[in-house]
């Protein structure tokens, strides 16, 4: 983490803060915490902002304020930061069904780090992993905490279409397909809950800050009915306050 934090202008309207100079939780919950004060409207003239893993890109109206304030409001806002709401935070359980047709790279994943597909199952379902932010495709949400044991190099063909809710491992990375895409990642199962859906409030599912748990489903039929309760608006997501 750096003791005081970088400036990099972006064009003539949007400005890096840069944080640190590595993905930690540490650093991400400085970009959480800035980004909470700037979604507060705390500095006049930031219209938006975009939050990564370890920076935030501050979008500015020059009529309204110049570089030089924008930064002097920065740090005051990162001096000031108050840390401890962001510990209340949710683990959001995703139930998974692994293997068979819902994941049917998890005997690779298993060979290539030399174990079984329960130790697969085991490992990938016994960590909550931290959201850090929020890319790529609308939903999807960039995970941190991968067992070191299950990084996998990514698929050498990319398949042209991936199903919404299909969990995958690429390199030291977990995530979930939000939606119908293109992907190279190595599926090992796939939720029946919806990440990502236009027609509720709020569409997606998770948030930067969010922790995420799989929890393991033990058969189709399981599957094939939380998708129903899904589909129906029956289902009730779980989810759990962090201490």
């Amino acid at each position: 983490m750096y003791d005081k934090p970088l400036f990099l202008p972006a064009g003539d309207t949007a400005l890096v803060v840069e944080l640190g100079d590595a993905i930690s939780p540490e650093i991400n919950r400085k970009v959480r915490s800035l980004s909470d004060a700037l979604e507060m409207g705390s500095i006049p003239g930031v219209f938006d902002f975009l939050p990564t893993y370890r920076s935030v890109l501050a979008y500015y109206d020059p009529l309204e304020i110049t570089l030089a304030e924008l930064q002097v409001g920065i740090e005051e806002l990162l001096q000031n930061a108050d840390e401890t709401g962001l510990s209340s935070r949710r683990v959001v359980h995703i139930p998974t069904l692994y293997g068979g047709e819902m994941g049917a790279d998890i005997g690779f994943v298993a060979r290539y780090a030399g174990i079984d597909e329960r130790e697969v199952v085991r490992l990938h379902s016994g960590t909550d992993y931290l959201v850090y932010m929020m890319g790529f495709s609308p939903g999807f949400a960039y995970l941190g905490g991968l067992d070191e044991r299950l990084a996998t190099p990514r698929l050498e063909s990319p398949r042209t279409e991936i199903p919404a809710g299909a969990v995958g491992i690429a390199e030291s990375q977990t995530g979930v397909y939000p939606m119908v895409s293109p992907g190279g990642w190595q599926l090992i199962g796939r939720t029946p809950l919806k990440l990502f859906d236009p027609e509720r409030e709020p569409p997606v599912l998770l948030n930067a800050g969010d922790y995420v748990r799989f929890v393991p489903i033990g058969a189709r039929a399981e599957y094939d009915e939380i998708l129903r309760q899904v589909e129906s608006g029956e289902y009730r997501m779980t989810e759990e306050a962090l201490p």
